[in-house]
């Protein structure tokens, strides 16, 4: 069965409201839907592209640039904090330079094994159809397994939910971290104290204010601006490495773990801080199917990865050569003359990263009202050329709300940070649960293949998803408690409307009766096509059988009203089996169904040639006969 993608359905034009798609959360629904696509994603329209051209029209360095601009974004912005919450949390007493080298070990090393390791060299290769992300890995998961999986489902459904909870505190934090820079900066430092939480109040809700507007006329500045703000970590962490040249040794593995048995269970603690550095990480696999496989892959091993990497050793080398840098490595790491070309440039990055969060919260909201997860809510367009560009305005309104009571309350990074990172543990946790499916069942490993690959990586998840749980006192509940809420919805709602449709199905004509009832008073023929409305998304996919009497009956009911002549039947156009849903069976709702026929030619005289219905749902075929 195959399903198109919304970027391939035809845009609607600006404000007007998306139809819902399927209410129900079966295994079906999951595992025909593409569901990790962002259709809000502003760069939606290269994705087509590389589905049908490889690279895309605008070439492989293009959608590199692109995926720098929406995929690592946040991962971009995570120098600005997480050197320094890693740092804070040492101990006083240890010994300066092993605790410098022992985290910067650390955050190198859990670069390489969470985001190239499991991300890039190992789940982007698991796609459905291209698409990634933790919905696509449960479609593939529950498709393989060929049945409803009750336990497959709840994962997928939690991973979603916990990018909400991780959803309103990256705008926040980010933002924040950017604005912070003015309490470093030269000659106005002391005095500013009290305009950074309103400055970057009035960011977040100018931000939040334009959505409706739409992005398109800006996105395409996102992939350069994050380019020079990645050239700018680099560079900058290239020239303070020399302050101290031998912190390159940091790069070695038994810094990192000489670090953490030195300090027992503070080393613990302090990797909860260490995985400030790889937030965002899921992006790179969520994002897969806008720029493609490569294109993310080369730009994460080949420039990402590295400027990243040089950013981290100059914080480390300036904090050896002035210990009074620790309070705020990044900052300090800015001479007073780039300062505030580095501040707007820091302060737009965060913007970046921000806005490819609100998108993914849109895009994830769709996808979970297309797979029957959530209630069906208003989606409006806000682009007249790309189906893409969307606008969920209830959304829209929660994640502001969210953002600024965090703002407020509060008011810092450090506290902020004291509970991001919960949620993304979480999120990771459950790809990899999931890719263990993926790997017996799609790539036919053997158990032990399986869990020689995932065993380490469920490790490392499962050590930094512990060390993150030590933040629940400070705030970490909050997250924790909105993912559950949300489980609690879906999970109500696909239960409630499953329930539903089974008991509408038993009160309806069935589909075989329906096609008898066809035959035996034949209804009046117009040519085009017939759309009824029905909120079941299964019509006649449950009864294999059902489909193939239903499809002979179609066949010879299928043919142009004007064919006196049977053999005539193949005049090519589309014709329509049209009748009145309320008469027939069909119940009326909110999902378009529509029947066609599509004669095949015949290649001498002969029988007639049947047509072949096909049953198409919101643009997506779900039954081709």
């Amino acid at each position: 069965m195959t399903g198109d993608t919304p970027s391939e359905t035809p845009a609607s034009p600006p404000g007007s409201d998306t139809t819902s798609a399927p209410q129900s959360g079966t295994a079906q629904d999951t595992s025909t839907s593409s569901p990790n696509v962002n259709p809000a994603d502003p760069h939606a329209s290269e994705a087509e592209a590389v589905s049908s051209h490889g690279h895309g029209k605008e070439g492989f360095l293009a959608l590199a640039v692109g995926s720098v601009g929406v995929v690592f974004g946040d991962i971009g912005t995570s120098p600005l904090y997480a050197m320094r919450e890693a740092l804070f949390h040492t101990r006083e007493g240890t010994n300066a330079e092993l605790a410098i080298k022992g985290v910067i070990s650390l955050v190198f090393w859990a670069l390489v094994m969470i985001v190239t390791v499991k991300y890039v060299l190992f789940l982007m290769r698991a796609d459905n159809k291209g698409e990634g992300g933790t919905l696509a890995l449960m479609a593939l998961a529950q498709k393989a397994l060929g049945k409803y999986s009750p336990t497959v489902f709840f994962l997928g459904i939690c991973g979603a939910a916990l990018f909400y909870g991780d959803g309103i505190i990256t705008p926040a934090v980010s933002v924040l971290g950017a604005v912070e820079g003015l309490k470093d900066a030269p000659g106005i430092g002391g005095n500013v104290h009290h305009l950074i939480v309103p400055i970057s109040a009035i960011i977040l809700i100018a931000l939040f204010m334009v959505q409706s507007k739409g992005t398109a006329k800006v996105a395409k500045f996102f992939g350069p601006i994050t380019v020079l703000w990645f050239l700018t970590l680099g560079g900058l962490g290239l020239y303070h490495i020399f302050d101290q040249p031998g912190i390159m040794v940091a790069l070695m593995p038994q810094y990192g773990i000489e670090f953490l048995i030195a300090n027992g269970f503070t080393g613990f603690v302090i990797l909860g801080s260490v995985f400030l550095a790889v937030t965002g990480a899921e992006a790179l696999y969520a994002d897969m199917g806008h720029f493609g496989k490569k294109p993310i892959q080369y730009a994460w091993l080949f420039f990402v990865l590295p400027c990243l990497t040089l950013n981290y050793l100059g914080q480390g080398a300036l904090t050896l050569a002035d210990p009074s840098a620790r309070e705020n490595p990044f900052w300090r790491m800015v001479p007073d003359i780039a300062y505030w070309p580095i501040f707007l440039l820091a302060t737009c990055a965060t913007v970046i990263a921000s806005q490819a969060v609100i998108t993914g919260a849109f895009s994830m909201t769709q996808q979970a009202v297309q797979l029957g997860l959530l209630p069906r809510i208003d989606i409006k367009r806000t682009s007249e050329t790309q189906a893409g560009q969307i606008f969920v305005p209830q959304i829209n309104t929660m994640l502001m709300v969210g953002v600024l009571v965090l703002l407020f309350v509060f008011r810092s990074t450090d506290r902020l940070t004291s509970m991001y990172g919960i949620a993304v543990t979480g999120a990771m946790l459950v790809d990899t649960l999931l890719a263990y499916v993926f790997l017996r069942h799609v790539w036919k490993w053997k158990r032990w293949q399986a869990w020689a690959l995932l065993v380490p990586l469920g490790a490392l998840d499962l050590i930094f998803f512990g060390s993150n749980l030590l933040k629940i006192p400070q705030g970490a509940w909050l997250p924790l408690l909105l993912g559950a809420m949300l489980v609690l919805i879906m999970l109500t709602w696909a239960t409630g409307t499953r329930t539903l449709t089974e008991k509408s199905r038993r009160d309806s004509v069935a589909l075989l009766d329906l096609v008898d009832m066809l035959k035996k008073r034949p209804p009046h023929r117009v040519a085009g096509t017939a759309i009824f409305l029905t909120s079941d998304a299964e019509f006649g996919a449950r009864r294999p059988d059902a489909q193939s009497q239903a499809q002979q009956g179609f066949a010879r009911e299928e043919h142009h009203s004007d064919c006196e002549d049977d053999r005539r039947a193949a005049c090519g156009g589309r014709q329509a089996c049209h009748h009145r849903a309320d008469q027939r069976g069909l119940q009326e709702g909110d999902a378009a169904l529509w029947l066609h026929g599509k004669p095949e030619p015949a290649a001498r005289a002969g029988p007639v040639p049947q047509a072949r219905p096909q049953v198409r749902y919101h643009g997506h075929q779900l039954l081709p006969w």
